[in-house]
């Protein structure tokens, strides 16, 4: 996690993409707590970016259930120099699990490493179906699940397999040797290839969900399947149910009153939405406010957003203590980092608003 999400810049300029929620939960947790259904109990996180954050949030070393220990990089690594630093912080000497920090994912790590312990692997790659696989690795294998190639982002129609790197591995500690400990080393460039021409590198297919959520439009989504059922399950996991208020919508904590109209949509505890105002499909974080007559629609409010009245956001992130002024109209995919003030009357449209502008 030592990356800057830059791609969801200006949200990740005040916060760690990471710590970012998706509904009113954030995501570490989200990928710590699917590592603790199929037993994962200790893990050790690999941070650069704003490493703090994490420390400063779990101080117990605690996170959804998980025990954790955290590898602090002195200077960025890259993908396998994070994955051998940390492992080599966390004293591993048995076979285990590598997991991206920024994939929402229902993979059966279970079944995953079975299959790694009966191919006898030194690694095994998770791989996910995708309509485009021109922005991923690719990842042939042949019948017995042995990679073939290993093809970082090949242009769009030549990839021979639609199947990518999911971001989940299996791995024994003899791959630690195979990375230098002294520069950047990237596993999908350099590691992974490397154990294919030794025939020492598996992968498993599977149809389970799957998502990056590295752009500001997969953040959403990363939302909306929550809201909208595509995954198992509450939206969150202290989320009730409010049939009294609207089809679909979800509360969480205490709420003020909701006096406009809302549908299918998250609520969280001290959430505001005033009369004449209408919320559709949307997630309001903790002590939001969307005042009378303003319309939020497909978008996501963190924590202490305001949308003043007469307002419009539609298919947008809207960062924490966000103010959207009287009458401003913000178009999709607009981000508005932390604290940004929009005067009255102004259009956001698919922009990205930091700070200070």
């Amino acid at each position: 996690m030592g990356g800057e999400g830059t791609r969801l810049r200006p949200l990740t300029l005040t916060a760690p993409k990471q710590m970012l929620p998706v509904v009113e939960l954030p995501m570490i947790e989200r990928v710590l707590g699917a590592l603790a259904a199929h037993g994962i109990d200790d893990a050790v996180l690999s941070l650069g970016y704003r490493p703090d954050a994490f420390i400063n949030a779990y101080p117990a070393g605690v996170v959804a259930g998980v025990r954790v220990s955290y590898a602090v990089e002195p200077s960025p690594l890259d993908t396998a120099g994070a994955i051998r630093f940390a492992a080599r912080h966390g004293g591993m000497s048995e076979t285990f699990v590598v997991v991206n920090g920024d994939v929402l994912t229902d993979l059966d790590v279970g079944s995953l490493v079975a299959f790694h312990r009966e191919r006898g692997a030194a690694a095994t790659i998770a791989l996910t179906p995708v309509e485009d696989p021109s922005s991923f690795g690719v990842v042939p294998t042949d019948e017995d699940g042995a990679v073939t190639a290993f093809i970082e982002k090949p242009p769009r129609g030549e990839a021979p397999t639609n199947f990518i790197n999911a971001g989940t591995y299996v791995l024994e500690p003899s791959v630690l040797d195979r990375i230098p400990g002294d520069r950047r080393v990237s596993i999908e460039r350099e590691t992974f290839p490397l154990l294919v021409s030794d025939g020492q590198l598996y992968a498993l297919g599977a149809e389970s969900y799957w998502l990056d959520t590295g752009t500001p439009d997969t953040y959403l989504k990363a939302h909306f399947d929550l809201l909208l059922g595509r995954r198992a399950g509450p939206p969150h996991p202290a989320a009730t149910p409010d049939p009294g208020v609207g089809t679909g919508v979800w509360r969480l904590g205490v709420a003020e009153p909701l006096e406009g109209m809302v549908t299918t949509t998250v609520v969280g505890s001290g959430a505001f939405v005033g009369a004449g105002a209408t919320v559709d499909r949307s997630v309001l974080g903790a002590g939001c406010s969307v005042e009378p007559g303003a319309v939020v629609s497909e978008s996501v409010l963190l924590p202490g957003a305001r949308v003043a009245a007469r307002a419009s956001v539609a298919g947008s992130i809207v960062g924490p203590g966000s103010t959207i002024g009287q009458r401003c109209v913000v178009t999709p995919l607009s981000v508005i980092g932390a604290g940004v003030v929009m005067p009255s009357g102004s259009v956001v449209d698919g922009e990205r608003v930091p700070a200070g502008v």
